[in-house]
This record gives C-alpha cells, sequence and structure tokens, in this order.
C-alpha cells in the first residue's frame, strides 16, 4: 500500500464509516497510473456494507483517475462487479490457473537464464512497452526488493520472471513462448510442495501446456478485465501490479 501511496496517491481511494471516524474505512480502490496505462491494483468493500453504492462510488473515483487510458486489472465473477466494469468499457477474458504439486520428474533442464540484476529494469521496461503499452517502471524497483528476478537474454529472446518466496511466478513477461515457457519452469523448479500459476488467459496457453506437462491441475477464476488492449501475451500478469 505504501508503495502505491508514494508512487500516485491521485488513484488511491478509501469509504469511511462517518460513526467511526477515520479509523473505520469500509472499503477501499488502489489504482494507479504508469504513463499511457493504467491498472487497479486492490478493490474491495467489507461485506456488511456491499449493495449500498460504496462500489460504484470507488471504482468512479479510480476510473475518474484513469482519465481514459488503457487499462488492466484482475476481475472476479460478481455479477454486479463485473456488470459495471463492462460499461466501463472493459472486455472481459476468462483467466485459468493451475495447482497442485509439481511432478518433479518432469521438470526439464533449463538454460540460458540468470538471477536479475539492476542493469536489467531498462530492456525489461522495453520489453513491457511491447507487450503492455507501458513499462512497470518502479514497481519494477518495488518487486526488485520483495521478489526473486530470473532473467532470460538467450538467442535475442528476451524475458523475465518474478518468483516468490513460495517458489510461485509472479509476473511473467517474455518476447517469445518458448522464452516464456523457460522462465516458467525455472519457477516451478523453485517450488516446495503445492503451487499456484494463475492469470493464465486463452492467449497465453504456452502456460497451459507447461502446467498439464508439470502434473497441475487447470480450473478457472475470474477474468482479465482489458481497456483499449489486446490480451498481453507471453505474459502472466500480478496481481496487484498487472
Amino acid at each position: 500500500m505504501r508503495h502505491f501511496l508514494i508512487e500516485d496517491p491521485g488513484g488511491c481511494w478509501v469509504a469511511v464509516d462517518e460513526a467511526e471516524g477515520d479509523n473505520g474505512v469500509i472499503g477501499f480502490a488502489i489504482s494507479q497510473n504508469r504513463g499511457p496505462f493504467w491498472f487497479l491494483a486492490t478493490y474491495g468493500v467489507l461485506p456488511g456494507h456491499q449493495a449500498k453504492g460504496i462500489g460504484r462510488r470507488l471504482m468512479d473515483a479510480a476510473l475518474a483517475h484513469a482519465d481514459g487510458r488503457q487499462g488492466m486489472f484482475s476481475s472476479t465473477v460478481h455479477p454486479g462487479a463485473t456488470r459495471r466494469y463492462r460499461l466501463a468499457g472493459f472486455s472481459l477474458h476468462p483467466q485459468m490457473r493451475m495447482v497442485g504439486t509439481v511432478d518433479r520428474a518432469t521438470l526439464p533442464a533449463i538454460t540460458g537464464v540468470r538471477e536479475g540484476r539492476d542493469d536489467d529494469i531498462d530492456w525489461m521496461n522495453h520489453l513491457d512497452r511491447r507487450l503492455r503499452g507501458a513499462g512497470h517502471g518502479p514497481d519494477h524497483t518495488y518487486m526488485r526488493g520483495t521478489l526473486r528476478l530470473v532473467v532470460s537474454r538467450a538467442y535475442g529472446r528476451p524475458g523475465y520472471v518474478y518468483i516468490d518466496d513460495r517458489g510461485r511466478a509472479a509476473l511473467l513477461a517474455a518476447a517469445q513462448p518458448a522464452t516464456a515457457q523457460d522462465l516458467l519452469w525455472e519457477a516451478l523448479a523453485a517450488s516446495s510442495g503445492d503451487t499456484l500459476v494463475n492469470c493464465i488467459t486463452p492467449a497465453n496457453e504456452w502456460a497451459v501446456d507447461v502446467g498439464l506437462a508439470a502434473r497441475l491441475d487447470i480450473g478457472q477464476e475470474g477474468y482479465l478485465a482489458l481497456r483499449a488492449m489486446p490480451p498481453p501475451a507471453p505474459y502472466l500478469a500480478s496481481g496487484h501490479f498487472l
């Protein structure tokens, strides 16, 4: 939360129950502008305060901050929410997720990848612009400090993946599906016990192929909501940094 407040406070909104004062936060919408790109990092209303128009007002504020920019966020299947997103001009692309324990006998030997460095961020932002219209900018700096970064520059086909402390791919981008698959395999090799690969759109079937080969189970989870842009690929979005 602090990172978003520092980088773009104008996109951060809360709803407060006046009876409880400033400590009575009952809803929030955290959105950010990154150049020509807008994303919704997180959004919610406490259960006891839903269906009262609070979510609509929060989303209106976040969308006003977008000021017509192309945008992306991960959406639930809540009927009221999806209706609101569609009316705001977002296309809803079904997402899949894959869960389970990796069959380690299926792990291939991966070459051409290495640990990421600070001097990788420039080309990573360039790759972001090719895939989603804008770089992650300061979000890369934040993620570098909280997640493991693995990159590929093999054969002129760049790509990167952030891996969390449970060995899960938190954000993946690549120039070619083959590079994306290598990076996802690298993340799966780092997993321990149950793992998760999510935010898989139909445009990213390469990830489904890897997950099935690793003996993970496939299911559905919500939508990737996009405005004025095609589904990025090869790309697995981050839930909070998109």
